[in-house]
């Protein structure tokens, strides 16, 4: 699978995040906006280093 974080402004000028395919499809996001670029780039990293071999959960 290929895919890139994207880190970008939103609309209130809060920073996102987002993981999109390369297929254009969006993965994941941060669900949240960010009030400073370091901070969005720490849930990135937060996602990256906690989530390698998450597990899948059925409901």
């Amino acid at each position: 699978m290929t895919a890139t974080f994207e880190l970008y402004r939103d609309s209130a000028d809060e920073w996102r995040w987002r993981l999109r395919h390369s297929n254009g499809n969006v993965i994941a996001d941060g669900g949240e906006g960010y009030a400073s670029k370091a901070k969005a780039k720490q849930g990135i990293r937060s996602v990256k280093s906690n989530a390698p071999d998450a597990e899948i959960e059925e409901r």
